[in-house]
């Protein structure tokens, strides 16, 4: 199971580690930590020394209730940073957070090499058509509503189901459209309750039917922290936890803020696995 990165073969047979570097002011996590150059270049080489394979780079808050900026704010944003890295680190693999074709388009000319879509397809009727044309790994995840209101009651007939559903379609159209690498998200937090999250991650392994890579982003999200009655800042232990389950379960990709624990993680679940 392998994907082409602008020409770099990544082989996703053994699992990866994403590294999260959010250039945003108000993300849940780390809002506002990386604001400026040496605070971006210092993080992204910690980033890579503990063994990130992919670094993704965000320009728009997702978490919940977040605030909507524009696509030259976003742009404004994220294209000076993808400079940045690809001339500081000449081997990075840059995976782009954003659902809008525009960015996708201008920061992959940059020399990002992947595209990560928290709306799956359905925030910008152009992506598909767009990832297609750029023949580039795209990260398709599943996201009931938008930021703004994804957390406001959601509901599913059967959780599992109707998000295999939807990524049954989504890699359908784009196939038909030639798109090669496909890789899905079941999107942890993103219209789903507490108890959905876990079902999903209880039955992460029946999305290997869609013969398509897994990415599991579960890093110190809500999910964790608020079962726990912690913070997020203290949640690192937890998301250890799920991301172990996550692999038992066939991840391939761990989205996460903390590279050198998750290689760890993956390390010794591949002592075990056959």
């Amino acid at each position: 199971m392998t994907i082409n990165c602008k020409g770099k073969l990544v082989d996703l047979s053994s699992p990866k580690v994403m590294g999260i570097l959010n250039i945003t002011p108000d993300s849940f996590y780390d809002g506002g930590k990386y604001k400026n150059t040496s605070d971006i270049l210092s993080q992204t080489e910690k980033m890579l020394t503990e063994g990130a394979t992919f670094i993704d780079v965000g320009a728009y808050s997702s978490r919940p209730g977040a605030k909507h900026i524009s696509e030259e704010e976003e742009l404004q944003r994220i294209v000076p940073v993808i400079n940045l890295l690809v001339k500081e680190f000449t081997e990075i693999i840059i995976s782009v957070d954003t659902f809008r074709s525009k960015i996708a388009t201008e920061t992959i000319e940059t020399g990002a090499a992947i595209v990560n879509d928290i709306s799956g397809g359905n925030m910008d009727a152009k992506m598909f058509e767009t990832v297609a044309k750029l023949q580039v790994p795209y990260i398709l995840m599943h996201m009931l509503g938008t930021p703004q209101n994804m957390q406001k009651n959601p509901v599913y007939d059967d959780v599992t189901k109707d998000i295999i559903s939807f990524f049954a379609e989504q890699i359908h159209k784009l196939h038909q459209l030639k798109l090669n690498d496909a890789i899905i998200d079941v999107g942890f937090g993103f219209g789903k309750t507490i108890p959905h999250n876990f079902e999903i991650l209880k039955n992460l392994s029946l999305f290997k039917s869609l013969d398509a890579p897994i990415l599991a982003g579960i890093s110190r999200k809500s999910m964790l922290y608020k079962t726990l009655d912690i913070t997020a800042q203290e949640a690192l232990n937890a998301t250890t936890s799920a991301n172990t389950i996550a692999l038992l379960n066939g991840a391939n990709i761990l989205r996460v803020h903390d590279v050198k624990e998750a290689m760890e993680t993956i390390k010794i679940v591949e002592q075990i696995s056959y």
